[in-house]
């Protein structure tokens, strides 16, 4: 026998991909198809709703989840994806409350005109302020972040020219909006509009991550110092980040506005903004559905826990456990320190330490 006629052995062919991974490209469209029909659902879940799945109170809630899922996602592009904290991004989702109440409830303008507005007015503070802080780093730009904002939450509490209302707020006049954004019957248009603010928050920032300028991003939360030794302007590429989440942040403002119907001062706080960082931290920063899932858990548990501690359920028990379960806050804290111990990478590591643990149990096939 030669050489010639051994013939060498077929390859293993490579094992193809199971279900689940052929799937899994079409679920986020699937996910936005079931939101979008979502209002057209009678189903009702009690202890988890307070009314069917299409009634007025349960559309907005869902709606306010939604912008907090693309707030999330918008700050997690500083935070998540380029390293920056910062503790004033409440400062542009304020400015589009605000400007866009503003501009609506005292200059007459219409809804296009006041939102046109209110984005480009929100996109170029950001790139203004940005400017100025990011001639620091760490703990400094935080610091400065903190400042601009709380001059922001000064200037509102204190009716700056008489224009927001002071600690009353400024409630949203109506009679200039479109007939499908008023009234009560019209909630399911504020969920659509909700639901396409998300889309194009989480679009935008997927595409800006895919992207030359998005893997300079990733370089930037992981060594700036390299990014600057390959010829590129580390400062450049981060105003960029910071001036796109602000504008993001401003946009949301306005479909908020619409939904809640009036501003208040609570959205200027550096409250707002800590709480966009245990939104992304809770679902995964750097992820890219982590954030979303984070802050529509944070704001659902944060609107669903305040009526849970007014309950009858929890004033019947003892004064050493109801005192604590009335207070959102702290069953809030609880859940994010569970959270961060059990899973430290958030939500999005649930799955694969799942599958990890799944294979650990299966019984192993040992040879006789």
């Amino acid at each position: 026998m030669t050489l010639l006629d051994v013939t060498p052995a077929p390859a293993p062919a490579a094992p193809r991909p199971g279900l689940a991974h052929r799937v899994r490209p079409f679920l986020p469209l699937v996910a936005l198809v079931v939101l979008a029909i979502l209002p057209y659902s009678t189903i009702s879940l009690p202890g988890i709703f307070e009314g069917p799945v299409n009634s007025p109170g349960t559309l907005q809630l869902l709606a306010i989840c939604l912008i907090f899922g693309g707030l999330a996602a918008g700050y997690d592009l500083l935070f998540g994806r380029t390293g920056m904290l910062s503790f004033g991004h409440a400062l542009y989702f304020a400015a589009g409350v605000y400007g866009t109440d503003i501009l609506i409830t005292r200059a007459g303008l219409p809804l296009w005109q006041a939102a046109l507005l209110t984005i480009t007015g929100g996109t170029i503070l950001a790139a203004l302020l940005g400017a100025v802080a990011l001639r620091t780093v760490g703990i400094a730009f935080a610091m400065v972040t903190l400042a601009f904002a709380q001059v922001g939450a000064i200037l509102v509490a204190r009716d700056f020219g008489g224009l927001t209302g002071g600690e009353e707020g400024l409630p949203l006049d109506v009679s200039g909006l479109p007939a499908g954004l008023v009234g009560v019957t019209n909630t399911v248009n504020l969920y659509w509009l909700a639901l396409a603010y998300l889309t194009l928050v989480v679009f935008v920032v997927h595409r800006v991550s895919g992207s030359p300028t998005g893997r300079v991003l990733a370089g930037l939360r992981d060594d700036e110092r390299r990014i600057g030794v390959l010829g590129l302007d580390p400062y450049r590429y981060k105003l960029v980040a910071f001036t796109l989440a602000g504008g993001l942040a401003s946009t949301g403002g306005v479909v908020y506005v619409l939904i809640v119907g009036g501003a208040s001062p609570h959205i200027t706080s550096s409250e707002l903004t800590l709480s966009l960082l245990v939104m992304v931290v809770l679902g995964g920063p750097g992820t890219r559905w982590g954030p979303v899932l984070g802050g529509v858990l944070y704001m659902y548990l944060d609107h669903r826990l305040t009526a849970f501690g007014t309950s009858d359920a929890v004033d019947n028990l003892p004064a050493v456990l109801s005192h604590p379960l009335s207070q959102p806050l702290f069953v809030l804290g609880t859940v994010f320190i569970l959270a961060v111990y059990f899973f430290p990478g958030g939500l999005t590591s649930l799955a694969p330490r799942l599958t990890h643990l799944t294979r650990a149990l299966k019984p192993q096939n040992t040879p006789r």
